[in-house]
């Protein structure tokens, strides 16, 4: 903080008269040494530690595959991606791909009107063919999420257990 000696002339010279400026010179030196640091410890921080990485002749990784869709209809037609496929030729289909294209995730979309048991069915077969990761594709509720509502049988209705 600087005081300033030189009160204008008047003949109050009781008290020294502050000054509000703010001397710049030392923050900007200690601007630049911090700024000399990090650039000299900036480097040191990304080399990391020096390993000489072995060799191997294995193949590069592929690229992420085009994902592999099975639909169930609501009339019960199925399709491997937007091509329609028999129930007798569903697996040898599914086969023919995974040896050509490898292991991927299976992706089914059913129609909520399809039974249950054509869904196993069509899991099933979809296991026989090779495949190990099968994920099954739904459609988001509308609004905040929500639990499922419960099922609730009136005592005495025909789902009642006897």
């Amino acid at each position: 903080m600087a005081v300033s000696i030189f009160n204008g002339g008047a003949g109050n010279a009781s008290k020294p008269k502050l000054m509000a400026e703010i001397n710049i010179t030392p923050m900007v030196d200690v601007m630049l040494v911090l700024l000399v640091i990090f650039m000299v410890t900036a480097p040191l921080l990304v080399a990391g530690v020096r390993v000489d990485l072995p060799r191997n002749a294995a193949p590069k990784l592929s690229q992420l595959q085009k994902p592999l869709v099975v639909t169930l209809a609501a009339d019960g037609q199925l399709f491997i991606g937007d091509d329609s496929v028999g129930r007798e030729g569903l697996e040898a289909r599914l086969s023919a791909l995974r040896s050509k294209e490898g292991d991927a995730t299976v992706y089914v979309r059913a129609d909520r009107k399809n039974a249950y048991g054509l869904v196993l069915e069509l899991l099933g077969q979809i296991g026989q063919a090779g495949y190990q990761r099968i994920s099954l594709l739904s459609q988001p509720i509308d609004g905040a999420a929500r639990p499922p509502a419960a099922i609730v049988q009136p005592a005495g209705g025909a789902g009642a257990p006897q």
